[in-house]
């Protein structure tokens, strides 16, 4: 959470929590920082992290900032809470010249909580230094070079084989194998060689040049292992079907529908032929690929939002789409009622374009996004705010509040995506120009 030095600056369970006085040297009333909608921070204050509203916390960098990245699942196991806390990265960098980029695996492991250990309240120093350095956290990386900037990257299992597909700037989309990635980062001896002998070497496993120019949009079937959708800045959809002995067949003809550029595609996560997109010309659209793909578009809402619409996300749980457009809103679509042209929540929380959505991947209410105005912000569409609490006379800031807003998260820049880790509950993981953030809140 991003606070002014000495205020508390998170909305947990759509209320507030407060801490001292913003101007260290007062011992006036406290405050609640509302972002966007009260005082923006005066000459002398500092945004500061509480870290009481977090159960985890940690920040890494690459050097060249990454645009796009993917949680990798691991054999580590499910429902993780047990802290420290380890996990795999596949990100892409956007570096300044085209030869420095890399696609990279990250192993962080190591990772504690917020909350200060038993031993911690010793009077031992040298102890406390000891258990200090233990809990220090750790990066390992292995670094494959891509001669050029790294637009998005999403990660698949087929059978035990992971695989990243790539979309780069010079408007290919590529698929590395990232067997011997993951290895090497779990081990420093085969890092070091790795590095030395054989990242050099390492070539995509399948490209495909036909879009003609770049795009942003992809996502690998969550239903059918290898089946993949490509969306590129001049319009089209194309589709990836998996053949015998590792390639696939893309086909040539695009899904016809929309008029600007495809920002985003999500699978259905419940029926094996069918997808959603969005795009700059502001619509969602629903497809079916079992019809030729100048028939496929079967439902359309033409103006989802005021201008580009930017990222969407399927709810595996419900059947519910959430986007996020440049106007910052961010609306829940169930897609029972898609055909009313009329979304079933909007919140407006973000003062500028929202970058990245997705919903919890347990908790079916749940949902976060990320914004060009550097918040990141947590919903519960299950909230209600007790009328009879009488919070919002105590401070009336709250009653602009949207009640579903759990938690709003400051500290990043230039925020671009984020992702739930599906094996981990409530940890989130953030990528901006400042570098990668993982942290859980108080609140999910």
């Amino acid at each position: 959470m991003a606070a002014r030095k000495g205020r508390s600056r998170t909305c947990e369970t759509g209320e507030p929590m407060e801490a001292e006085t913003c101007d260290p040297g007062s011992e006036g009333p406290s405050q609640v920082y509302l972002p966007g909608r009260g005082p923006p921070v005066g000459e002398g204050e500092e945004l500061v992290m509480d870290e009481e509203a977090y159960v985890l916390y940690h920040r890494a960098q690459t050097g060249a900032p990454c645009l796009s990245f993917d949680i990798v699942r691991d054999h580590l196991g499910d429902n993780r809470t047990e802290l420290p806390l380890s996990l795999y990265l596949c990100a892409g960098t956007q570096a300044e010249s085209a030869q420095s980029n890399r696609l990279m695996m990250l192993r962080m492991h190591n990772l504690h909580g917020t909350r200060p250990s038993p031993s911690e309240g010793s009077d031992d120093d040298e102890e406390d230094e000891e258990d200090e350095e233990e809990q220090k956290p750790q990066l390992e990386l292995a670094m494959v070079p891509h001669y050029c900037g790294i637009n998005r990257v999403r990660v698949s299992w087929l059978g035990e084989e992971p695989v990243a597909g790539v979309w780069s700037e010079k408007g290919q989309v590529e698929v590395f194998a990232l067997r011997r990635l993951l290895q090497v980062v779990d081990d420093p001896q085969a890092l070091a060689i790795f590095l030395r002998d054989e990242q050099a070497r390492i070539k995509p496993i399948f490209s495909f040049a036909g879009h003609m120019g770049e795009g942003f949009a992809l996502d690998w079937s969550p239903r059918v292992p290898g089946r993949l959708l490509t969306g590129d800045c001049q319009k089209n959809i194309h589709l990836w079907t998996p053949t015998e002995g590792g390639s696939w067949n893309v086909d040539q003809r695009p899904f016809v529908g929309h008029t600007q550029s495809v920002e985003d595609l999500q699978w259905s996560p419940t029926e094996d032929t069918v997808f959603a997109s969005c795009s700059a010309d502001a619509s969602i659209r629903i497809w079916d690929i079992r019809a030729a793909p100048g028939k496929a578009c079967m439902l359309t809402t033409a103006t989802a939002h005021d201008g580009d619409v930017n990222v969407i996300s399927w709810s595996r749980r419900e059947p519910f789409l959430l986007s996020g457009g440049d106007d910052g809103a961010l609306k829940v679509w169930d897609l029972r009622q898609f055909k009313s042209g009329s979304p079933v929540a909007t919140f407006k929380q973000h003062m500028a374009p929202v970058t990245s959505v997705e919903w919890h991947p347990q908790d079916s209410g749940v949902f976060a996004a990320s914004g060009a105005d550097n918040q990141i912000t947590q919903w519960d569409l299950a909230v209600e705010r007790d009328p009879e609490s009488g919070e919002t006379e105590t401070d009336p800031g709250l009653a602009a509040l949207p009640q579903q807003l759990l938690f709003v998260h400051h500290g990043e820049t230039d925020l671009k995506e984020l992702h739930w880790h599906p094996q981990c509950p409530g940890v989130l993981v953030s990528t901006a120009l400042s570098g990668f953030t993982v942290f859980r809140t108080i609140s999910v």
